[in-house]
């Protein structure tokens, strides 16, 4: 008897969204099977690749390995987002709006709009626009450069239950699409959405962000998370649930202890700029598998090797093939030769060796 592959049916269907206007519009989402599960059912957007800006020059912040892709343009947000799609072919920008914070540079909304306005014309690609999770500032700040690029279809975010009703309003009224953040729950996702929904934003104006833990500071927790969101969404027909998932991926690993240490301070952790490479692809992977349908990503060379995963998965083929990390900080390795030190392969005798 030949083998068959069991086949699940599914009732849902995720629905799609669309960010950005005219020809350089992206869908995301239609998805009616599991992720890359394409023996079972459509996968007709494959999952999008964002990469992030920040609004101002994040240097003294950073690591080398992720600072140096981008140093000739890190003080120019345009600049900046013009290197992420060209040579480096980010599908969408993510403005990190990191300066607004009252906490910290507390810039004002006419100084973020600006931004907002210079990056938008840079490049011919849509836009997410990322607020700083201050739910008053964040209101102040997004509903400006709602009115002042009205039509555009950004999508704004993280909205968050205190200051939905506020966003959401103004997102409507001006053409935008919302980015609705919960913490790590499935039922507060779900309230959210139907809060946004009560105000009158439709379903495929929506993308669910389930707040995004790094590899080793709680991946597992939302994975969990986004696999009962995907589930509810095409096994029980949950339509406040049938939306497309976003993870800010970039911000949460190269801000993690591992990816910031130096070869001088962890020299058996190996090369400091593959690792922060390969931590943030390990969790692009991981949140795919999962239901991700816009990875948030920092470093080029994990852009790379996470397009290459998609692709692999939804048009087959062998990773044979694939470039390898390309290092920007050849000094590092040679650190790295000169502190780590000889393996100690001396075990001593064994109680039985006699």
């Amino acid at each position: 008897m030949a083998f068959e592959i069991f086949k699940q049916s599914y009732s849902g269907r995720i629905g799609e969204t669309t960010l950005g206007t005219g020809e350089s519009a992206v869908k995301l989402g239609g998805e009616v099977s599991y992720p890359f599960y394409l023996f079972e059912g459509e996968m007709p957007n494959s999952p999008r690749i964002a990469m992030e800006v920040w609004d101002y020059d994040p240097s003294d912040e950073w690591p080398d390995a992720v600072v140096e892709p981008f140093r000739d343009v890190i003080s120019s947000p345009e600049a900046w987002a013009r290197k992420c799609v060209d040579p480096y072919g980010a599908d969408i920008i993510v403005l990190h709006l990191k300066s607004t914070d009252p906490n910290g540079m507390d810039r004002n909304v006419d100084q973020a709009a600006e931004t907002a306005r210079k990056v938008s014309e840079a490049v011919d690609v849509p836009i997410i626009i990322w607020g700083t999770t201050s739910n008053r500032k964040d209101e102040v700040v997004l509903k400006k450069i709602s009115e002042s690029c009205e039509g555009r279809n950004f999508a704004l975010g993280p909205v968050e239950e205190p200051n939905n009703k506020g966003i959401g309003a103004s997102a409507m009224g001006y053409g935008h699409t919302i980015v609705s953040s919960s913490p790590i729950d499935v039922n507060l996702a779900k309230q959210l959405n139907i809060l946004l929904g009560n105000l009158g934003i439709q379903n495929d104006r929506i993308i669910i962000d389930p707040t995004t833990g790094g590899l080793g500071y709680g991946l597992e927790y939302t994975y969990s998370v986004m696999e009962r969101i995907r589930m509810a969404a095409l096994t029980q027909e949950d339509d406040k649930l049938q939306m497309p998932m976003i993870n800010y991926i970039g911000n949460e690993i190269w801000k993690c202890k591992e990816a910031a240490q130096t070869a001088e301070e962890a020299p058996t952790f190996g090369d400091p700029e593959r690792r922060g490479i390969l931590l943030e692809t390990v969790t692009a992977v991981c949140y795919l598998l999962a239901g991700c349908d816009v990875a948030v990503l920092r470093h080029p060379e994990s852009v790379h090797l996470t397009r290459a995963f998609i692709d692999l998965m939804t048009n087959g083929g062998s990773a044979q093939g694939i470039r390898g990390i390309s290092k920007r900080l050849e000094h590092q390795q040679a650190d790295l030769i000169s502190l780590s030190p000889d393996p100690n392969l001396d075990f001593g005798t064994g109680k039985g060796s006699e």
